[in-house]
């Protein structure tokens, strides 16, 4: 081995072990976070019902306001789901209009009966579930290929963060901003190619007012944004944990009347 070949091995093997400490730093960082979230409890959650106002925006511009409720039942990790989790978005003060997203399809159901959803709103669902941080702690944590780099500390909406970059082994990647104090999330970005218009667009995340919910921190506040624009806001003034949700709950009632899409 002549003297350049040498220094360029000791080379590669500090860049690799670099690399293995941000991964290590990454995983350290993670765990901190479920911890603050409720450790064994938030790791053991069923489901949760989310109570308050849910706002939609077009073009930064409100475009809808309701009453609304959001029941999210999770599912066992390792079913054969395209995603472990299923939900509920109920909306009126008479709880007459809801979409249901099941582990793999979408409907808009109202007293007329239920209507499919299209294709890539069920995609859309899918795909931010499986990049919400959440979701991510609580039903792939342990997923093969997941792996969480620490890239530092840095200042991100006026609080110091630890920035977490996480990957898994169907390349998809989500950065998160936890707060260096508390390690609870704080906002999270990941890409998504619009097959519509042809694009690479940016969907963030912030997370604000956390409350204590039954040994559980949780946000009260949500905010999407898609390319900086507003997209939705879901502000819960009462959240519950563990509720006894049946899973006929998230089915369509027997009989329903199916409408086109």
């Amino acid at each position: 081995m002549t003297r350049r070949t040498f220094a360029l091995s000791l080379a590669g093997g500090a860049v690799t072990l670099r690399a293995s400490d941000k991964l290590a730093q990454g995983r350290e960082v993670i765990d901190k976070t479920i911890e603050a979230l409720g450790g064994d409890r938030f790791r053991n959650l069923r489901s949760r019902t989310e109570t308050g106002r849910a706002s939609s925006f077009y073009h930064d511009r409100l475009s809808g306001f309701s009453v609304a409720r959001f029941y999210t039942k999770y599912l066992p990790a390792d079913g054969p789901e395209k995603i472990h989790q299923v939900q509920k978005q109920v909306f009126g003060k008479k709880q007459d209009d809801a979409v249901l997203f099941t582990a793999s399809e979408g409907y808009e159901v109202t007293f007329r009966g239920a209507k499919p959803l299209l294709q890539d709103r069920v995609d859309q669902f899918r795909e931010g579930t499986l990049h919400e941080i959440f979701y991510i702690l609580n039903r792939r944590i342990n997923e093969p290929g997941m792996q969480f780099k620490s890239h530092g500390v840095d200042v991100v909406e006026n609080q110091r963060v630890e920035v977490i970059e996480i990957y898994d082994s169907e390349n998809r990647n989500v950065t998160a901003w936890l707060n260096a104090n508390t390690f609870l999330p704080v906002k999270t970005r990941y890409y998504h190619w619009d097959e519509t218009i042809k694009e690479r667009r940016e969907d963030v995340t912030h997370y604000t007012k956390y409350r204590e919910v039954n040994g559980l921190m949780w946000p009260h506040e949500t905010a999407r944004d898609r390319d900086t624009d507003k997209l939705f806001q879901l502000f819960a003034d009462k959240v519950t944990i563990n509720d006894s949700l049946a899973d006929s709950f998230f089915e369509l009632p027997n009989g329903v009347t199916f409408l086109k899409p």
